[in-house]
């Protein structure tokens, strides 16, 4: 028995001494971690913040800017005509690229394949930024490119080894139909800002926010990611008609194709524009110049040839564009150019507007009671003002004529006495009632600001007053003159110009309707009568100044305008035609201004008029405004060439015989007693009732044809004579030592764009 014991091994015997030992180790760790659990307390407690921040920063996280979309421009029948597409930029993640040196080739050579882009380019970046996680290898590519990558990269074969490619999103503005409307709509500059026209004006409007999405990994190294939508911005629904504002350019264009290269190397006018105006609401249904650019590619120099060359200062040098000129232009000078060519001629140059501001003369007077209309003044070709000779363009003169016949024979003198009568202080008080001197405030960007261009009551003496009841010596824009003229035909009522007519969200909802606004009554509806009935002669009446403005089968009127340029004598003139449809009851109103035509001689408003014609003809049937004349078999020959719907007119219209000229031809045995009939009792050679006076008024008709020019030729003086009207084209200025036209002050003019010139 005492030897069962015999055999174990003390070694596993755990004594008591052991257990002590145990025990004490392990207080002594708990000890440890007491007192390491305070210290992480305390560290908390006061640093806490601190080592939360630096813990945070060492975290990984990216943030992605959402870009919005910019709003749509459409037109009024939901023509698009400014949109923004998505596209995508090609982002370089150089960390992950290089994680595997076999990554390298198969990703340069699939973005050589899809993006054309210069791979030995990226290698040096690849080669000097080791780190980076951000490079922008190639921007703004289409859907179709990006698609195409990802396909290649998502091949199980072939893209194993693309890495570090991603895309970042991004909205490029585009224009479905290039030029069109291009100095009403206006572009954009590459950081999404609006520039000129509708794109600058509401660019707070097409604008949206930007979202963003963040994304970082958490405590759990769980990638967590917020994402703050972007907001787009809204459309806007214009008052252009695209279908109007192609046959306003068309017209346009074709004018520049006719008369590029004249008489002088350049286009065929310095400016062309055009505006059709809506007469009872004020919305612009067609605004247009020449020359224009592609709003795609504003930049483009091409666009430059043949435009006038402008100095540091903004003025003409009379030099004009050659590709020589423009392989010369350093930036400074390319920039003022295309400033030249991105303005809009039709709110920004200011120039004498000419006799289309007649028709204001005349209403001032008649709603001052400062006359009836019923008046005669007699017309010898020259009025005496203080020192100065004030000529009519009837050299000859027209003898005793009415207020009526001195507006459809656009006689200055007759004009000048109808000022005289007004008296100073009521026409500059009719002229800031009409507006001229201040801004439509058309919702377009650059509108000029003129009023130091007219004058007031201390600096508005005698001889200005009877230039400016012509048109001459103070300064207007189009949109002035277009927008005042409508308030003279529809009763008297002053609306302000708009080209937008509704604001919508991105998914369609109505912001805002923006309805006509009539600011101010500028005359009564039996003035307005009156002016409607006068300004119809100039196309009707048989020394009308207007007949060639008549399309086939609509009786329209209107008013010729003719300014000549400073300085004087320069024999350079700025010709126009306001005029509205139809002539009984005007829906709306048309005003083409030809800016120094390509021709010799300038001074013959027939350029404005034929554009007139040809824009009316088409876009009278487009508005379904019927034909209130019957046509020749001419005039029906030249619609069905065009393929101008012919309406028949109403029963009972009188059948108007026209000339090849489009003036009216007066049936034989069909005069009536007591109309204004050369030679006539009654009639325009009332001088001093003689014969003779007579003959001397019209001695014109005894002048040669000029094969080259096609007008009468003085054999003695070598002026030359309208062949219809005897109106004097190309005689130099119309008084001797001018008063001066009031000038513009620096600084005033929009966007650096070059100042309005006196003309």
């Amino acid at each position: 028995m005492g030897n069962r014991t015999k055999g174990r091994n003390p070694v596993n015997r755990f004594t008591v001494k052991m257990q002590k030992k145990l025990v004490v180790l392990f207080f002594l760790i708990l000890t440890a971690f007491g007192g390491l659990s305070a210290q992480l307390f305390l560290i908390t407690r006061d640093n806490g913040e601190e080592y939360k921040k630096q813990v945070l920063s060492q975290q990984e996280y990216d943030s992605t800017t959402i870009p919005f979309k910019r709003g749509n421009i459409v037109d009024s029948n939901g023509t698009v005509l400014a949109i923004s597409n998505k596209v995508y930029n090609v982002i370089l993640d150089t960390k992950i690229l290089m994680q595997k040196e076999e990554n390298l080739e198969p990703t340069l050579n699939a973005l050589k394949k899809c993006f054309d882009i210069d791979v030995d380019k990226v290698r040096s970046y690849i080669a000097e930024h080791p780190n980076s996680s951000y490079y922008v290898m190639a921007r703004r590519m289409e859907y179709e490119k990006m698609n195409a990558f990802r396909e290649l990269a998502e091949d199980p074969e072939n893209g194993t080894n693309i890495k570090g490619v991603w895309f970042e999103d991004e909205y490029k503005r585009e224009y479905p139909n290039g030029s069109l409307a291009c100095d009403v709509v206006g572009f954009t500059t590459n950081d999404n800002q609006g520039t000129y026209g509708l794109e600058e004006f509401y660019n707070d409007t097409l604008s949206g926010t930007n979202g963003r999405e963040y994304g970082y990994l958490n405590d759990d190294s769980n990638l967590e990611r917020t994402t703050i939508p972007a907001r787009d911005g809204c459309n806007i629904q214009t008052t252009i008609d695209a279908n109007i504002q192609s046959i306003v350019e068309r017209y346009l264009r074709e004018f520049n194709e006719e008369y590029k290269d004249n008489v002088r190397t350049g286009n065929g006018a310095e400016n062309v524009g055009c505006i059709i105006m809506e007469v009872n609401t004020g919305r612009i249904l067609a605004m247009a110049n020449y020359p224009v650019y592609d709003l795609n590619d504003p930049r483009n120099k091409e666009n430059l040839l043949g435009m006038p060359v402008f100095d540091e200062k903004g003025q003409r040098t009379g030099e004009y564009v050659t590709q020589e000129i423009l392989n010369g232009l350093d930036d400074a000078e390319m920039y003022r150019q295309l400033n030249g060519l991105w303005k809009n001629y039709c709110i920004v140059d200011a120039y004498e507007p000419g006799s289309t501001a007649k028709p204001f003369t005349v209403a001032a007077a008649i709603e001052s009671g400062a006359i009836t209309g019923n008046e005669s003044y007699n017309c010898e070709g020259v009025l005496q003002v203080a020192d100065h000779k004030i000529k009519c363009h009837q050299t000859f003169g027209d003898g005793y004529i009415t207020v009526q016949q001195g507006i459809e024979r656009s006689c200055n003198v007759v004009l000048m006495n109808v000022a005289f009568a007004l008296g100073k202080n009521e026409f500059v008080d009719y002229q800031h009632l009409f507006g001229f001197g201040l801004k439509t405030n058309i919702d377009l960007a650059g509108e000029s600001r003129t009023v130091t261009m007219v004058y007031n009551k201390d600096t508005l003496g005698i001889s200005e007053l009877a230039t400016n009841s012509f048109g001459q010596c103070f300064n207007a824009t189009m949109i002035q003159m277009i927008t005042s003229f409508c308030s003279l035909i529809n009763g008297g009522y002053y609306y302000e110009p708009h080209i937008v007519d509704k604001i919508t969200t991105a998914d369609g909802a109505t912001i805002e309707n923006i309805e006509p606004r009539v600011l101010k009554q500028t005359i009564s509806r039996s003035t307005s009568d009156t002016i409607i009935e006068f300004c119809n002669t100039v196309v009707t009446g048989e020394k009308g100044t207007g007949h060639t403005a008549r399309p086939a089968g609509y009786m329209i009127g209107g008013k010729t305008g003719t300014a000549e340029t400073q300085p004087r004598g320069n024999n350079e003139y700025v010709v126009s035609f306001m005029g509205y449809a139809p002539a009984d009851d005007p829906e709306i109103a048309i005003y083409v201004v030809v800016d120094r035509p390509n021709v010799y001689p300038q001074d013959d408003a027939k350029h404005a008029t034929r554009i007139v014609k040809k824009v009316l003809t088409e876009v009278l049937p487009y508005l379904n405004i019927f034909m209130t004349e019957e046509l020749s078999d001419t005039e029906r020959e030249e619609l069905e060439a065009l393929k101008v719907q012919i309406t028949a007119p109403p029963e009972g219209s009188e059948d108007v015989q026209v000339d090849e000229d489009g003036n009216p031809v007066e049936p034989e045995g069909d005069s009536e007693e007591g109309e204004d009939k050369t030679g006539e009792e009654g009639g325009e050679g009332e001088g001093d009732g003689t014969p003779e006076d007579e003959v001397d008024r019209e001695i014109w008709k005894t002048f040669p044809k000029d094969p080259e020019t096609g007008y009468l030729k003085d054999p003695d003086t070598g002026d030359l004579y309208d062949p219809v009207t005897g109106s004097r084209v190309g005689g130099g200025s119309l008084i001797d030592e001018e008063p001066d036209t009031p000038e513009g002050e620096e600084g005033t003019e929009p966007d650096g764009t070059r100042p309005p010139e006196e003309s």
